[in-house]
């Protein structure tokens, strides 16, 4: 199964079920991560910023589509509620205005 590792939270792995958005697979694991809008691809605090293994990851959607119009999302983010690991690993890191206080982030 697929593996995110999140650079900046301690080096966490997160493994990801088929078909399991990333959002999910972080929670599963007893991990907080911002999602102000519960997950609905309706904001942009559950962003991730992808260091590696872009090609990893499932196609964009109509969600992260429209916030890359609009220069809300960038070519290296993607919403960990809307997209899943299809084929490797990948890595990243939260961005700074999505941390949570309660966490220590390196």
């Amino acid at each position: 199964m697929p593996k995110l590792l999140v650079q900046n939270l301690g080096g966490r792995q997160i493994t990801v079920e088929p078909g399991q958005t990333l959002l999910r697979a972080i929670q599963a694991q007893g991990i907080d991560w911002m999602h102000a809008c519960g997950g609905k691809g309706r904001c942009t605090t559950c962003r991730i910023i992808v260091k590696e293994g872009l090609a990893h990851f499932s196609p964009l959607t109509d969600s992260e589509r429209r916030y890359r119009e609009k220069g809300r999302l960038k070519d290296n983010e993607r919403l960990t509620c809307q997209c899943t690991l299809e084929s490797g690993n990948a890595s990243g890191r939260v961005p700074k205005q999505t941390q949570l206080p309660h966490l220590k982030y390196s």
